[in-house]
């Protein structure tokens, strides 16, 4: 059992943002306190991996993508399994505003009003061995610590 809570709940975590891998590239480098940030790149044929795995897309923000991250990050999820999941990510700009409705503490109107105006990078999570079938190291891109 994985012992964090995440998004889409465990797997391998991707996202077709530079500056997002960047950024925790060097977030992860910083809180190990050793290492040097890199990111890995990737390749992966969408079409067939897609048409291939049992997927779950999420085109945006919606009450199904909340409630499914909401369930993820209070590790309460029990609805189907997917091979690959692909979605928003609830970055660090958001993660306040989801812990205060996964506390209880705000409405899921007023998370929806607040993440309308964000800017949400995506995410493509691959979740299972026939999903990461589909995926390719490309090359590994050491980035600048300092940003």
């Amino acid at each position: 059992m994985p012992n964090r809570t995440l998004d889409f709940g465990s797997g391998f975590y991707t996202t077709t943002n530079l500056v997002q891998a960047t950024d925790f590239a060097r977030r992860v480098t910083s809180n190990r306190g050793s290492g040097t940030a890199t990111v890995s790149v990737f390749e992966i044929d969408e079409d067939l991996a897609f048409d291939l795995c049992d997927t779950l897309r999420f085109s945006g923000v919606d009450d199904a993508w909340l409630d499914f991250v909401a369930d993820h990050r209070m590790g309460l999820y029990c609805g189907p399994k997917y091979d690959l999941v692909f979605g928003p990510v609830a970055n660090d700009d958001v993660y306040e505003t989801l812990q205060l409705f996964v506390n209880g503490a705000i409405s899921r109107s007023y998370v929806m009003e607040r993440l309308k105006v964000k800017k949400l990078f995506n995410q493509l999570v691959f979740k299972t061995e026939k999903a990461l079938a589909f995926i390719r190291f490309v090359r590994a891109e050491v980035v600048d610590a300092r940003g």
